[in-house]
């Protein structure tokens, strides 16, 4: 029986991905969990994987096209078997997706809900803007290039090109710093301790790791910091998965470590390594880029004191790791040199209040104290 293959949805918001390559060509024989094509999503580069064994037929988006969520560009057939008719019918119009765009109006109705919004915000005409979308309808891409244009246009300047993932992170950035009412919690601490659990397991284990071990547990005592804000409720996620902001080519990709609170320490060390290896590389693949319920972003690697850092939605807190520094600091009543960390936790006050946010900090704090009987 044919099996479709669609174009992915990582979040609610994203509308369409990009084909960048096909790494099987129609009629190779592909197992299940081999990877298929490469796409550029909202957040990043990544790669299909083929969910059954068989041969890869009814391809219907070449590299370059951009293809709505959830739309079938290819099929996995059984040997001898035809894919079904729609798909191959549907060929040359899926080809077309990367051609000129067809104007869209706002009386035709062909915009978007998300693009209708960015209009409002951002002061655009949609009467003046062509649509790139399924049937010509205008996206939020198409606004935000609609925007763009207008502010060179006023400048007399042409801005510096952007990547869709470096445009894309701009507009939910934005979207988050506008929407969520952020609020700020800062905290320093002696890491000592952390230092000497670094040193106990050996160097292939990072601060980054022991931060994800103890705040993966800490998140258990608190279940509002590890909930979610669905736009009109809280929703507390029965799972504590952990996502690393990771720089990347434009960006910044959180990939996620699942299940941490009760990962080992060993295990949480080879997720993150390979994670970051593969986001580096453009070799993510859906799971390690969706659902992440905290996310922690240490910037300490690059001499960074402290920051403050955007919560990505829906989630409800991101905790900013800044360096550690040597500082003299009062000691039983003595000025004494410790090796200091700050931390700043930044939080939705729609989702938690400032005590509950407080009282999270607080056990982070004192678990990253005594991180040495990890």
């Amino acid at each position: 029986m044919a099996v479709s293959i669609v174009m992915p949805a990582l979040e609610m918001a994203q509308e369409t991905g990009k084909i960048i390559s096909w790494l099987k060509k129609e009629g190779d024989s592909i197992v299940k969990g081999e990877p298929l094509a490469e796409i550029e999503t909202d957040k990043v580069v990544l790669e299909i994987e083929a969910t059954a064994d068989g041969v890869l037929a009814g391809v219907k988006a070449a590299a370059g096209d951009v293809v709505p969520v959830g739309q079938t560009i290819a099929w996995i057939v059984a040997p001898g078997e035809q894919p079904p008719v729609e798909a191959v019918s549907a060929a040359p119009a899926a080809r077309t997706m990367t051609g000129p765009p067809r104007p869209a109006t706002v009386e035709q109705g062909r915009v978007s809900p998300k693009a209708r919004r960015m209009a409002q915000e951002l002061g655009v005409d949609l009467s003046k803007v062509a649509g790139t979308g399924p049937g010509g309808i205008i996206s939020g891409e198409d606004v935000q290039r609609a925007a763009e244009s207008q502010k060179a246009a006023s400048q007399s300047a042409a801005p510096a090109s952007l990547s869709s993932i470096a445009r894309l992170m701009a507009e939910r950035t934005t979207q988050s710093w506008t929407t969520a009412p952020h609020f700020f919690l800062v905290r320093e601490i002696d890491a000592s301790g952390l230092i000497a659990a670094r040193e106990k397991h050996g160097r292939a284990i990072t601060h980054t790791d022991l931060l994800v071990a103890l705040v993966a547990r800490a998140l258990v005592k608190h279940p509002k910091m590890n909930a979610s804000w669905t736009g009109h409720a809280i929703h507390l996620n029965p799972n504590v998965n952990i996502s690393i902001a990771i720089a990347v080519k434009d960006g910044v990709v959180g990939a996620v470590i699942p299940n941490a609170d009760t990962a080992s320490l060993a295990d949480i060390s080879a997720k993150r390594q390979d994670l970051a290896e593969r986001a580096r590389a453009g070799r993510l693949h859906p799971p390690d880029v969706t659902g992440g319920t905290f996310t922690i972003s240490n910037l300490g690697m690059f001499d960074v004191d402290a920051f403050s850092a955007i919560i990505t939605p829906p989630q409800a807190a991101v905790l900013a790791v800044g360096r550690i520094a040597d500082r003299v600091v009062p000691v039983n009543g003595q000025p004494a040199i410790r090796p200091i960390l700050t931390m700043t936790l930044s939080s939705d006050h729609r989702v938690v209040d400032g005590a509950q946010a407080a009282a999270f900090l607080k056990d982070v704090a004192d678990a990253l104290t005594g991180a040495q009987l990890l």
